[in-house]
């Protein structure tokens, strides 16, 4: 008869075994993050992964930190700070990136130029024009 195991004990085996598994499950949990701002999913998800790579007294003991600080961290509601968040992330073989937003509707990757028409009202029109730069 198969074992039945929980979704947790799947997902620490999972990290254990792969960490790059893990940093793909911590880029979803921040993207979620970017897009709903649950501060709780993102710390949970980041908390399993710690967990995964020998648990809180094992990656502080990696990054030089206190064990409760991280615990701190994780059981918070609030966003860690930056360089708690950055330390943490090097303890677990990862970091933060900057990267251009893909949504092709985004304001921020387009062009807004504005341009003369030509017209023989002696008034100047304008319009709007949108360009990809890309």
């Amino acid at each position: 008869m198969r074992k039945l195991r929980t979704l947790h004990e799947f997902l620490m085996e999972r990290f254990a075994a792969d960490s790059e598994e893990a940093i793909g499950y911590l880029d979803v949990a921040l993207e979620e993050y970017q897009e709903d701002g649950d501060t709780s999913f993102f710390l949970l998800g980041l908390q399993h992964v710690i967990e995964a790579q020998g648990g809180v007294s094992e990656v502080a003991k990696k990054i030089g930190i206190a064990p409760q600080a991280v615990s701190d961290v994780l059981s918070s509601e609030k966003a860690p700070h930056l360089d708690t968040l950055n330390r943490i992330l090097q303890g677990l073989g990862c970091r933060l990136s900057i990267q251009p937003l893909k949504d092709p509707n985004s304001s921020a990757d387009k062009d807004y130029s504005v341009a003369p028409t030509e017209s023989t009202d002696p008034h100047l029109e304008v319009t709007t024009e949108s360009s990809d730069l890309r």
